[in-house]
């Protein structure tokens, strides 16, 4: 029986690191609790920044409610910046040194930035991610720039987009695949958001990248693209993805790159060797973890659902006496976004599937459920304005049903598999 921890440190102070930290103390931990974050802010909530933040209907200050119990020690705008596992401590960006009896990463993604430097710097150019961007950013937007730039295929590029417009500021949104929102919804579905977007006047170029910034006295002018057309900007928003906060785990020994910190089922973090790094787990976009409903093929999710589901199944590992007592972290990870007076959700991955099917509705409506099967299995489901069926698609995923499923509702069109 291992013995119970009186101190715990949590690196992360977002999301995953309060809920974290709620569990632990709901699951009896009475000893020691601090969390760690590098930004300045409580844990704030993230979803809202891209959407009502950006438009104006909050502020930008979405601190997330907290135990008034909680009895933590917060340690904020101090990022840690080293782990000594021999020693179990977290270094500190002051010199601290933190002991703990269990340690909890939840240390998240940044945005990544745009790869010139000189470019970045640029006044006028901006990154979304936290609350700080969404607040340079807001304040950008009520300054009635004359054109936005958003370069990036993403969900964050299409919800800034739609707020743009929202807001009736002429955008540009510039996409390197020929298809948008391909890799998370597959090219037919990420099809129909491009056809939407452009019906609401966004200015949709695909297969688009730029070539050069132009400037005058530090600020945005104009992009040139690799076609060769400029287009004049004095805003332009890098929504290009993310990089794993990992950086200060070098030399620690764990399991831990570009694609995340490498855990077990049970959120246990792993040295190089595979084993597990004793008293130590991870959580939320950082971690890295076998997917049971992939046959436990290794997947980093960045998205709200998991990281709060994956906390409270690291929190109560945390406390339990032995491997025999410990939970496997099976959440099915789920999203949704609001974006040009759609509500799109999806439960299950879709990247890897090798067949769809529209379920319900259809795209002429502009409101469905569809399926996406791999190797003759139901693996993911996507509704737009239809979530009322996604619940039994969920459980279906779940039970590793045949694709496609639930072929005998009252109100399906013809179903037709094709290629997702």
């Amino acid at each position: 029986m291992t013995r119970a921890p009186e101190r715990i440190v949590v690196v992360g102070a977002s999301l995953a690191g309060l809920a974290a930290a709620h569990a632990l103390r709901e699951g009896g931990f009475f000893g020691s609790l601090t969390l760690v974050g590098d930004e300045t802010h409580a844990p704030y909530d993230r979803p809202p920044l891209s959407k009502q933040v950006l438009r104006g209907l909050y502020s930008a200050d979405t601190t997330l409610p907290r135990h008034p119990d909680l009895r933590a020690t917060f340690r904020l705008g101090q990022p840690a910046t080293r782990l000594d596992l021999s020693e179990r401590a977290v270094e500190l960006g002051d010199g601290s040194r933190l002991p703990y009896d269990r340690l909890l990463i939840a240390t998240g993604t940044r945005a990544r930035p745009w790869p010139n430097p000189e470019e970045a710097a640029l006044a006028g150019v901006f990154t979304l991610r936290g609350r700080d961007d969404a607040q340079r950013l807001g304040a950008r937007l009520r300054g009635r720039p004359r054109r936005v730039v958003l370069v990036g295929g993403g969900f964050i590029g299409f919800e800034v987009a739609s707020t743009c417009r929202d807001l009736d500021i002429p955008v540009t949104l510039l996409v390197r695949d020929a298809v948008p929102l391909a890799a998370t919804l597959g090219p037919r579905l990420g099809g129909l958001i491009g056809e939407v977007a452009r019906e609401r006047g966004v200015d949709l170029r695909v297969e688009s990248e730029i070539e050069q910034m132009e400037a005058e006295n530090g600020r945005l002018l104009a992009v040139t693209l690799k076609d060769g057309e400029r287009i004049e900007t004095d805003c332009l928003v890098a929504a290009i993805g993310t990089l794993r906060n990992v950086e200060w785990l070098d030399g620690s020994g764990l399991q831990a790159d570009a694609k995340g910190l490498r855990c077990d089922a049970f959120c246990r973090a792993l040295l190089h060797d595979g084993s597990v790094a004793e008293g130590v787990f991870a959580a939320g976009d950082v971690a890295r973890w076998p997917n049971p409903h992939d046959d436990d093929a290794l997947v980093a999710v960045e998205h709200w659902g998991n990281a709060r589901a994956q906390a409270e199944t690291a929190a109560g590992n945390m406390l339990a006496g032995d491997a025999s007592a410990m939970r496997r972290h099976d959440h099915l990870p789920d999203f949704w976004s609001q974006q040009f007076g759609l509500t799109i959700k999806l439960v299950g991955l879709a990247d890897s599937a090798d067949s769809f099917a529209v379920m319900h509705g259809s795209f002429e409506e502009r409101r469905l459920v569809a399926a996406f099967g791999k190797d003759g299995r139901t693996v993911a489901a996507a509704s737009i304005d239809s979530a009322r069926w996604l619940p039994a698609y969920k459980a279906a995923i779940r039970e590793r049903v045949p694709f496609p499923p639930i072929e005998d509702a009252v109100d399906q069109p013809h179903i037709r598999v094709q290629e997702p």
